[in-house]
């Protein structure tokens, strides 16, 4: 079992080598959506990159996205609401 603290990895985006720190919970199932939307991490990476606002930082925003997906797909709350 991991001790739970963020591990920095490094990601391509858009050609720019950029480092994010997140637990490894949280980059396995980053890895898993990338593969299960088809798309290479560094691409998807890119894709929240340039959705997130400029005061969300990448890998809080990365984790907003992999929950988003998670509770999508538990169908545990409407995420059409706000």
């Amino acid at each position: 079992m991991t001790d739970g603290r963020p591990k920095k990895r490094s990601l391509t985006l858009r050609g720019h080598r950029t480092s994010v720190s997140l637990e490894d919970l949280f980059w396995d199932a980053f890895r898993a959506l990338a593969t299960r939307q088809g798309k290479p991490i560094n691409a998807l990476a890119a894709e929240i990159d340039a959705g997130r606002d400029l005061d969300t930082g990448l890998a809080s925003a990365i984790r907003l996205y992999v929950l988003r997906d998670a509770l999508h797909r538990a169908e545990v709350v409407d995420l059409n609401q706000d």
